[in-house]
């Protein structure tokens, strides 16, 4: 809202706007939800919020990570996990573990007994958790069952789905990379800019499951330009605007983020018409 408060209306048409076009299921406080500004009681509240817009209707999955081993895994502990499918955690970010450092965080989350979603995401964290990490992880943890992979290079990706063990898999972390990556076996996306174009990403997902490949490069063609654009300035900031201008939420942000420039604005509301 304009006085910066949680916005649970738009957050209701949001999550209706989704699962009404085809979203799969829901991730709840991750980086696109703003999760990083938000209180321990906002977060509390934006949890009851979905579970109960949600009702049941797709699966949810929730965001816990950070830094502090020891704490995500208490949080991990003590959260009322009724209602989510699994958690995704980011890799630990900013103290930038080595690769043994990463395998014992995901290790010690893995001991909790929950289905885990290893998150790695190298232009946020500062450290890439490499595939043979993940593969390790894979294999000695079976409730460390998907990693949302978001490395700059799309051969890691096809390393993990190369070798990985049954049980396993992986999602794009990058909408960019999602239909080369579902076409070479991954499970989809966890997406950016789906939660504007729900009904034509999930579309473009199942093209590919489908192995439809011309028709899945038409819709990802459609949309490479505003995934592009969405990105230029920083994450939520350009798809806020997107869903701003469809009239489903306002387009605040709390700092350190801010709106997107006129600029970029512009821009992103012209490629809007060609979709």
């Amino acid at each position: 809202n304009e006085d910066l408060s949680v916005d649970f209306e738009s957050l209701t048409k949001l999550v209706d706007y989704n699962i009404e076009n085809g979203t799969g299921y829901l991730v709840v406080l991750g980086t696109t939800a703003e999760a990083a500004t938000l209180s321990a009681e906002e977060k509390k509240q934006v949890i009851k919020h979905i579970i109960k817009v949600n009702n049941k209707r797709v699966p949810l999955v929730l965001g816990i990570g950070g830094n502090n081993t020891l704490e995500v895994k208490k949080q991990i502990e003590e959260a009322d996990l009724s209602e989510f499918t699994a958690v995704l955690s980011v890799s630990p970010y900013y103290n930038k573990p080595n690769q043994e450092g990463l395998y014992q965080h995901y290790k010690m989350l893995a001991s909790t007994g929950k289905n885990i979603i290893i998150y790695n995401v190298p232009s946020r964290t500062g450290q890439n958790v490499e595939a043979e990490t993940t593969l390790r992880l894979a294999r000695e943890f079976p409730n460390l069952f998907l990693i949302k992979e978001a490395a700059p290079n799309i051969l890691q990706y096809f390393d993990i789905l190369r070798k990985k063990p049954e049980g396993f898999n992986l999602v794009s972390g990058d909408d960019e990379y999602t239909l080369p990556v579902t076409l070479a076996g991954g499970a989809g996306v966890i997406s950016v800019i789906g939660q504007a174009y729900p009904k034509e990403f999930s579309t473009m997902v199942q093209l590919a499951f489908d192995k439809k490949v011309e028709e899945a490069y038409e819709i990802h063609n459609k949309l490479v330009e505003i995934t592009r654009l969405i990105f230029a300035e920083g994450n939520p900031c350009g798809i806020k605007v997107i869903l701003a201008e469809m009239g489903i939420i306002k387009n605040y942000l709390r700092l350190p983020l801010i709106a997107a420039s006129e600029g970029l604005h512009a821009k992103i509301k012209a490629e809007m018409a060609n979709i």
